[in-house]
């Protein structure tokens, strides 16, 4: 068993190390937003040229690519060369992490979303004072496009490729041609989108609450070229005057969030035609708390004290979940909501547990 001395040299270390990773995730941010890294991708390597291509201040980029070679996240041709004349680059590999928006390993949004996770702090204190909520319209639009380009690449690239064919009559089923399909929660629309791209001949409605995620999903869809066949809408899946029956339903990452689980999941069941099925993805937690627990564990808890539970708290009457939702508390919901089958589907996914329902 550690000493007490120990211990406290262990903790240190570790926070330290936080500071370390604070300072990276918000250069990366500084990178990202400023278009930094696409001047070096460019082909800008000096101080000067980076900021000319950027349209930056010269001595504020020669400190952020000091900061990025001493950190290993950039390198530098010769460090005896006189400051303003070192040549940087960006090391094969990292291109991807950095710019690349449709791999599965880039990771600009995820600083993208902390820094925009970690903006409304004080309403967050506050709310841990007041026992209320922090609405998600206060998180900043760094948030919004962070989550979604976070996700956007997952849905690119696994969504039609891997998820929906692990539900074999599902994948059928959109391929039969004129089937209709729901996005409850679509964000800023790229899975909505993948759907579309996937099955020519599905027609597919996106619905969400938070009016800035559906204008950037109509952006989406724009760019895409599927207007024809996406429509994006401010609602709620609980409207009495949406009539339509869809074959799928999703719902990607979102019910931890609700503040009525149970009512929403009740809506969703509504939703489906003869049948339908609903798919649902939401954390791919631990069976049960355990103390410590293992980084998803980890993650998983701190978006939740800084960003899902205070927006889940903002409706009241609240289920209060938070982001760590067991899969029982999940299967909890869905049985209360009227779903006589609940299956976990066969999915490998570090983050995502993928759940098949149906009345």
């Amino acid at each position: 068993m550690a000493t007490s001395q120990e211990s406290r040299d262990a903790l240190v270390e570790r926070l330290f190390e936080a500071v370390l990773g604070f300072n990276d995730l918000h250069a990366v941010y500084i990178g990202d937003r400023l278009g930094l890294y696409a001047a070096l991708a460019g082909g800008a390597a000096t101080p000067r040229e980076v900021a000319a291509a950027a349209g930056c201040d010269e001595r504020y980029v020669r400190e952020w690519l000091e900061h990025q070679a001493v950190g290993g996240i950039l390198e530098v041709e010769d460090v005896a060369a006189a400051p303003d004349e070192r040549r940087y680059r960006i090391p094969a590999g990292h291109d991807e992490v950095l710019l690349d928006r449709d791999s599965v390993n880039y990771m600009a949004a995820f600083a993208r979303m902390m820094v925009g996770m970690a903006q409304p702090l004080p309403q967050v204190l506050e709310a841990f004072r007041s026992g209320e909520g922090v609405p998600y319209a206060d998180f900043p639009s760094d948030f919004v496009e962070g989550q979604g380009d976070m996700n956007r690449a997952q849905f690119v690239n696994l969504l039609a490729s891997e998820w929906l064919p692990a539900m074999p009559d599902v994948d059928e089923r959109l391929r039969a041609g004129s089937a209709r399909v729901a996005d409850v929660a679509c964000g800023t629309g790229w899975s909505s989108v993948a759907i579309a791209k996937a099955y020519p001949d599905a027609r597919v409605d996106g619905f969400d609450l938070d009016p800035a995620s559906i204008e950037l999903a109509r952006e989406v869809a724009r760019s895409e070229g599927v207007t024809d066949r996406v429509d994006f809408q401010v609602r709620d899946a609980a409207d009495p005057e949406l009539a339509d029956r869809y074959d799928l339903v999703t719902v990607f990452e979102a019910v931890h969030d609700m503040a009525k689980p149970v009512e929403a999941l009740r809506a969703i069941r509504g939703l489906l035609a003869e049948g339908g099925v609903a798919l649902v993805a939401d954390e791919r937690v631990a069976d049960e708390f355990t103390a410590p627990g293992d980084d998803i564990e980890r993650v998983m808890y701190g978006w939740s004290i800084l960003h899902c539970l205070p927006v889940g708290r903002v409706e009241q009457p609240s289920a209060e979940t938070g982001t760590a939702m067991r899969e029982s508390t999940f299967r909890r919901y869905a049985e209360e909501a009227g779903f006589g089958k609940v299956e976990v589907v066969p999915i490998e996914h570090d983050f995502w547990r993928f759940y098949r329902l149906q009345a």
